[in-house]
C-alpha cells in the first residue's frame, strides 16, 4: 500500500527547504497514541515494513506499508494512525536534527555527493532541483511546530493517492478503507508551483579540489526531458545504449576496453520538470586525461553516428524484457498505476509502453542525443586533485576551480600542492 501525498519537496516554503522531507522521514517516530518503538515493533512482528520519504525537489510525499494479506486490517490501522496522527515528539526531533547533521558532515567528504552537488548548481542555479542535500541551517532550526504546520496543511484526503496490490479485492478492502481513513478531514491545500528549469547559459567546466586524491570523480551532464516528453521512449533507449549498463557503450569502453574503471554509466531522470541526462565514472587519476577522451567520444558518437540494427534491438529487447518481468512484482504494479495518476497518462499507458519503445528508429536515437547532449551547453564536472587535473580539463576549455566548500582556488595555490 502506498498513500501518496500531492505535495512533496516543491511545496517546500522559499525560504525553509527540507520541510516535506523531514515531515515524513518523522511520521513514523509517534502518534498520539503509538511511540515510534510501538510502531516498529507492530509492523516487525506481522513480518511486514512501513517507510516515508520526500525528496528536496520531489512532486511527492509518499508513505508505504508491505505486508501479508492477513495482517491487512492491522497494517492499515497504522498506517491510518501515521498518516493522521503523528505526534512529533521533541526527542525524536531533536534526535533526527543530530543524526542528520552528522551524515550531512559525512556525506560532504564523499567526492560523488560533491561532484553531484556541483552538477546540480551548474545545471539548476537557483531551482529546488539545485539541492542534494539537506541544508544545515534548516536541519537546525527545525521545531515539531514546524512539521506539525506542514502536515496539518498537505496531508489531507483529497490531496492524496491510496493505491493498494495484492491478493485482494476492492470490495474486501474498502471497507477498511473507510473505516480507518472515513473521518479524514479535507482541507483547502495550497496550490503547488512547479519552477520550470532555467534557461542554459553554456558549457562551463568546474573542478573541485581533493590535493592527494588517487581518483578523479567524472560527471558529464546536461538538461533533459520532463516525463511527458513524447522524447522520453527515444531517450530511454539512447541512454541504454549509452550508459545503461555493463552491455552500454561507456562500460564497454572505459572498464571492458581500456580498464579506466570499475564502471562508467549513463543515467536520466524526469520529473515534471526538465530532468537531466548524465554520464558518469570514478578514474584513476592518471587516466583521468584518457578517460575524458573517451567520454567525449562516445557522446559524439551517440550525436554523429547512427546506432547499429544490432544496438538497438538489443536495447528493445532489455527495456521490453525488464518491464514485462517487473510486471510480475505487485510493487512495480503499484507504481506504475501511480505513475499514471502523477502524469494524467491514458488508462492503456502501460499496455501501448512496448509498442512505443518497438516504434523507435534510429533516427529518433539520433535526433534525441542531437537534442539532448548539446555539447555548447555541457556541464563537466571533476572531482579530483586539481594540481595533476587542471592541465588535462583545460583542453576543454575554461576551468572554474574551487575548493571542498567550494571557495575559488587561485592557480598558484594549487602549484603549492
Amino acid at each position: 500500500m502506498s498513500v501518496v501525498i500531492l505535495s512533496g519537496g516543491l511545496s517546500d516554503k522559499a525560504d525553509y527547504h527540507g520541510l516535506a522531507s523531514f515531515t515524513a522521514s518523522l511520521l513514523t517516530k509517534g502518534t498520539l497514541k503509538r511511540t515510534g518503538k510501538d510502531i516498529s515493533q507492530q509492523i516487525a512482528a506481522m513480518g511486514g515494513s512501513l517507510e516515508a520519504q520526500s525528496g528536496l525537489s520531489d512532486l511527492t510525499s509518499v508513505v508505504s506499508a508491505r505486508g501479508f494479506v492477513e495482517n491487512l486490517d492491522q497494517t492499515i490501522d497504522i498506517l491510518a494512525d501515521v498518516l493522521r496522527n503523528p505526534a512529533f515528539p521533541g526527542e525524536e526531533v531533536e534526535n533526527f536534527k543530530e543524526r542528520m547533521l552528522v551524515r550531512l558532515q559525512t556525506r560532504r567528504s564523499s567526492p560523488d555527493v560533491l561532484a553531484q552537488e556541483q552538477l546540480s548548481r551548474a545545471i539548476y542555479g537557483s531551482h529546488p532541483a539545485s539541492l542534494v542535500e539537506l541544508p544545515a541551517d534548516s536541519i537546525r532550526k527545525l521545531s515539531p511546530k514546524d512539521l506539525s504546520d506542514f502536515h496539518s496543511t498537505y496531508y489531507r484526503p483529497n490531496n492524496a493517492i491510496l493505491a493498494i496490490a495484492g491478493d485482494i479485492t476492492l470490495n474486501e478492502v474498502l471497507p477498511k478503507i473507510e473505516k480507518t481513513f472515513g473521518g479524514w478531514q479535507r482541507a483547502d491545500v495550497p496550490p503547488m508551483t512547479i519552477q520550470e528549469a532555467p534557461p542554459q547559459t553554456g558549457a562551463r567546466i568546474f573542478l573541485i579540489d581533493r590535493p592527494g586524491s588517487v581518483q578523479t570523480v567524472l560527471r558529464l551532464g546536461n538538461l533533459g526531458i520532463e516525463r511527458t516528453s513524447p522524447d522520453f521512449p527515444p531517450l530511454l533507449l539512447a541512454n541504454r545504449i549509452l550508459g545503461g549498463g555493463a552491455a552500454a557503450r561507456l562500460f564497454l569502453n572505459l572498464r571492458e576496453d581500456k580498464g579506466y574503471t570499475y564502471g562508467a554509466y549513463s543515467s536520466f531522470d524526469t520529473p515534471k520538470f526538465r530532468g537531466t541526462w548524465v554520464s558518469r565514472s570514478a578514474v584513476r587519476t592518471e587516466v583521468t586525461a584518457g578517460a575524458m577522451h573517451e567520454f567525449m567520444y562516445e557522446l559524439k558518437r551517440l550525436r554523429n553516428e547512427k546506432v547499429s540494427a544490432g544496438e538497438l534491438d538489443d536495447a528493445k529487447r532489455a527495456v521490453i524484457g525488464n518491464l514485462a518481468l517487473s510486471l510480475e512484482g505487485s510493487e512495480t504494479l503499484l507504481n506504475n498505476v501511480i505513475t499514471q495518476k502523477l502524469y494524467n497518462f491514458p488508462s492503456d499507458y502501460w499496455d501501448t509502453y512496448p509498442y512505443k519503445i518497438a516504434a523507435v528508429t534510429a533516427d529518433d536515437i539520433q535526433r534525441v542525443a542531437q537534442k539532448y547532449i548539446d555539447l555548447d551547453q555541457l556541464q563537466i564536472i571533476a572531482v579530483g586533485d586539481a594540481s595533476k587535473l587542471l592541465g588535462v580539463l583545460a583542453k576543454y576549455g575554461k576551468v572554474e576551480v574551487s575548493d571542498v566548500d567550494g571557495r575559488p582556488v587561485p592557480p598558484l595555490d594549487m602549484k603549492k600542492n
